[in-house]
């Protein structure tokens, strides 16, 4: 009944927003760590070079033209450089993390502290000393290790100097950092991903494309989705106890009414979703990707080993992220983006503060749609409510602390939880754990703020990165201490 005994309670973060120390223990620059803060109403920007040399910026999804190349700029903010500062505090937060009752702990490790321009023949081990040192102390509590192998993070150089993921031999040099994870923490690490939201890669970002081209946007992809399957044949090749799995944002989509030609676009719709877990669970592309891909002219650049890796490095569950439901209508095509500004409102659902509907029993749906469809484990990897925390502080000997009540977002998880607990109960799901995203504040990727919070752990931090970074206990942390002891009795 409800939760099986050993389910993953736990929480999640990504090293460029959380980690910092961007330019520590011999780490290189990452494209992650040449984005500026934004907020709702500004959008975060990349600085660059253009082929000129003339400094430029560009949003997330604006092309910025051959020959341009990711700067950091004097008297910037880039959130990413110290974000709330892991590097420097691991054992603390742990420790909490511990308190909170955690199984497992899902984080990732940065390509570049690892190989800082992401092409050298032997990694840097004073990264790899980091990284042990972190999983022996999560293993020092009991608590399991989920790693990303890579959370939109691209090695600064390989996007600059060769074109990132159009480059084939970016898949080289990423099998050979995995094959380094693999090697160096094995038997402190079991359960790994290989990318972060697959279907949310589509900008320089995370895959250095610096055109809008699709030909470019989908070779970029084809290498990656190549560098996941030789990742999970490399873990297994290392490990035959790795359990290595995809990850994807995933949300319910509703027809708004039932017009046939809703209900179709609505089913077709999915697909800009579901072509991503069909490659990395069955090992081919779609009959209607490909057929897409005929109609709009793309041609991809494929060898003819390539589709037997693909069929040997299928995925051994599926990691989600799920936040919000959205609605299609004839005409209006869902592609998971995450930008909501695009959605059709759902009038049975009530927004958060950045317009996300919340649906908890689209979480239920979610679970049955996966499922169903490709008969692999699932774990949920995120899941949260980001909101705006007002802190009381207070004064007391000397020591400055601070009370934070959360009941928004107690009740957020509480209902997914919930759906959850009846998508194993009565529908029979196999579902491995639960991590919500951000259990300790941290940078939001979308906007590069503070003051969107996740956490039941409050950062003394701000939106101009000032502030203490002490960390304090919110009332959600008391409450998800109990989830966790009980295995999700106690709600």
């Amino acid at each position: 009944m409800g939760f099986p005994k050993g389910f993953m309670w736990g929480g999640a973060t990504a090293a460029n927003q959380y980690e910092g120390g961007y330019d520590e223990g011999g780490r290189g620059l990452s494209t992650q760590d040449v984005r500026t803060a934004g907020s709702r109403t500004r959008k975060r920007t990349v600085t660059y070079t253009d082929s000129s040399g003339v400094h430029k910026e560009a949003t997330r999804f604006e092309p910025m033209g051959k020959g341009s190349k990711g700067i950091l700029e004097d008297g910037r903010y880039y959130p990413s450089h110290q974000a709330v500062d892991f590097y420097h505090r691991c054992k603390e937060d742990i420790a909490l993390f511990a308190e909170m009752g955690f199984r497992c702990f899902r984080m990732s490790v940065s390509w570049t502290r690892l190989y800082p321009d992401g092409t050298e023949a032997e990694p840097n081990e004073e990264g790899i000393r980091f990284y042990r040192d972190v999983f022996t102390e999560l293993k020092r509590y009991g608590i399991e290790p989920l790693v990303t192998l890579n959370h939109f993070d691209l090695p600064l150089y390989l996007a600059n100097e060769k074109g990132g993921w159009t480059d084939r031999d970016t898949v080289g040099h990423f099998e050979r950092f995995c094959r380094t994870c693999f090697t160096c923490f094995k038997g402190l690490v079991k359960y790994w991903k290989t990318f972060n939201e697959i279907n949310c890669m589509l900008d320089w970002n995370k895959l250095g494309i610096v055109t809008d081209d699709p030909n470019e946007f989908h070779q970029a992809l084809y290498h990656v989705f190549l560098a996941s399957a030789r990742a999970v044949i490399a873990g297994h090749e290392a490990d035959p106890d790795n359990r290595i799995g995809m990850m994807i944002a995933y949300g319910a989509v509703y027809p708004l009414n039932c017009d046939p030609d809703t209900y179709l676009n609505n089913l077709l719709s999915l697909h800009n979703i579901q072509w991503y877990c069909d490659v990395q669970c069955r090992g081919y592309y779609p009959a209607y990707k490909l057929k897409e891909f005929e109609r709009e002219g793309i041609r991809l650049d494929i060898r003819e080993e390539d589709a037997e890796i693909l069929k040997r490095g299928t995925v051994d569950f599926i990691g989600f992220s799920y936040y919000f439901s959205s609605v299609s209508k004839a005409g209006v095509s869902v592609a998971m983006t995450g930008d909501q500004g695009k959605d059709v409102p759902n009038p049975y659902l009530e927004k958060n503060e950045w317009g996300w509907q919340i649906d908890p029993v689209g979480l239920r749906s979610v679970c049955n749609e996966l499922y169903d469809r490709y008969q692999l484990p699932l774990w949920i990897v995120e899941n949260g409510y980001g909101g705006i925390d007002e802190p009381v502080w207070s004064e007391a000997d000397g020591k400055r602390t601070c009370v934070i009540h959360d009941p928004y977002r107690v009740d957020y998880l509480r209902k997914h939880i919930q759906q959850i607990e009846k998508a194993i109960r009565i529908d029979g799901i196999d579902i491995l754990g639960y991590t919500p995203w951000g259990c300790i504040d941290l940078i939001s990727a979308g906007t590069g703020e503070m003051r969107k919070r996740y956490g039941f752990i409050y950062v003394d931090k701000d939106d101009e990165g000032n502030g203490t970074l002490d960390r304090y206990r919110k009332d959600s942390f008391f409450w998800y201490q109990k989830v966790c002891e009980s295995n999700g009795e106690i709600l």
